[in-house]
């Protein structure tokens, strides 16, 4: 016992003695930058050590991007080549080089072998090749009709995929046999678990399901522990729920509330930041891919490729952001690669969504006052 106590003595002085030496120590300065008005504590907060090491990081990952060809005229890619679906109207040459270009972006090391069978590359008995075309429909559908969102930085392959053949970031839906009992501890109702995908809090576990494949409307705030008749959805669960989302966003773009919000009046769109107006077009914007375009890819997908509820992985913010406000830094890939437009043909899709969204609007509860609609801001639940 007494070298016990010795041993327990000899470790508290070597404590004391480090706290007593490092006292006035202190971490190197922190960058900031006001982004609103004073007194609102609409601040940014950079390390910068960290966060101009991460972008750079992935910026020297990125491949070169090989000078786009005069299109010259010619037969199409279509008519040269057999069982073309996708991008057939391009030039031999332009077709070409987009296809070693996604080769790079998606399956370097596999090569032309990652989606075709090499001696026959009209077959298609490899399912990725199917893959492949649907997600270039996306990319065609993000660039041509989500421009309120991606703004003319656009998206290509690698925005998401980054060398790999699946993306590192997706999410699949949640497991139901992680709630079937109610255990010791009671039921958890998808939360009291601190899960990395809402900041290691013991918000909801699943921000997802809900608002980035389902269609709910994220509400602002909820004061009643059931949903009100005349204000369904307005429950302090959905609320969690609403924040486990925010949550989210806010750690896959390295950024705080007041990146978008106003602190004094979280929920006024008159003064909020514009970075508001464009996460609202990314919320349906994941939305929309992941109905339309992820979805149907998950009949393609063997077993090895499914969640527990028999889908494919989806997206969300940080299939693309990663850890950066603007995906790549902003870096304009797509703008070498005119076929990653595709045509206009979302134009009225969009137009409807921006009519829908000025049809949209969400009272703050408690407070009697909807929330206001800014000039060229949509209105409603952010």
């Amino acid at each position: 016992m007494k070298i016990l106590a010795w041993f327990i003595g000899f470790i508290f002085l070597i404590l004391t003695g480090f706290m007593l030496l490092t006292a006035g120590w202190e971490a190197p300065p922190m960058d900031s930058e006001q982004s609103g008005f004073r007194g609102t504590g609409m601040v940014q907060v950079s390390n910068p050590r960290v966060d101009p090491a991460r972008l750079q990081a992935q910026l020297e990952m990125v491949p070169e991007i090989s000078p786009l060809p005069e299109d010259g005229g010619g037969p199409r890619a279509g008519d040269i080549y057999q069982n073309v679906q996708v991008l057939g109207d391009l030039s031999v040459a332009r077709f070409t080089r987009i296809m070693q270009q996604m080769t790079e972006w998606v399956t370097p090391e596999e090569g032309c072998a990652g989606c075709h069978v090499l001696n026959n590359l009209a077959d298609d008995s490899v399912y990725r090749k199917d893959v492949s075309r649907h997600m270039i429909r996306m990319t065609q559908a993000i660039n041509s009709g989500w421009e309120n969102h991606v703004q003319a930085t656009g998206v290509t392959c690698y925005t998401c995929h980054r060398g790999q053949n699946v993306p590192e970031y997706t999410w699949f839906n949640a497991d139901p046999a992680a709630e079937s009992g109610r255990g010791l501890v009671g039921w958890r109702a998808g939360q009291n678990r601190a899960a990395e995908q809402v900041g290691l809090t013991s918000l909801p576990e699943d921000p997802f399901g809900d608002y980035l494949e389902g269609t709910d409307e994220i509400r602002i705030a909820g004061r009643t522990a059931l949903p009100e008749a005349d204000k369904p959805g307005t429950s302090i669960q959905h609320t969690e729920e609403t924040y486990a989302l925010m949550m989210h966003m806010s750690t896959s773009l390295d950024v705080n509330c007041t990146y978008c919000h106003n602190s004094r009046d979280f929920g006024s769109w008159e003064q909020s930041n514009p970075a508001r107006v464009s996460a609202y077009h990314g919320i349906r914007m994941a939305q929309t891919l992941n109905l339309e375009h992820v979805a149907p890819v998950s009949d393609l997908l063997p077993p090895d490729r499914l969640g527990p509820t028999g889908e494919g992985r989806k997206v969300n913010c940080t299939t693309c952001h990663q850890g950066v406000n603007k995906p790549l830094g902003g870096l304009q890939m797509a703008e070498n690669f005119p076929s990653l437009y595709g045509e206009s043909v979302s134009s009225q899709a969009s137009a409807e969504r921006e009519e829908q969204s000025g049809e949209l609007v969400s009272a703050i509860p408690g407070s009697g006052n909807p929330v206001g609609t800014a000039p060229d801001s949509p209105a409603g639940p952010r």
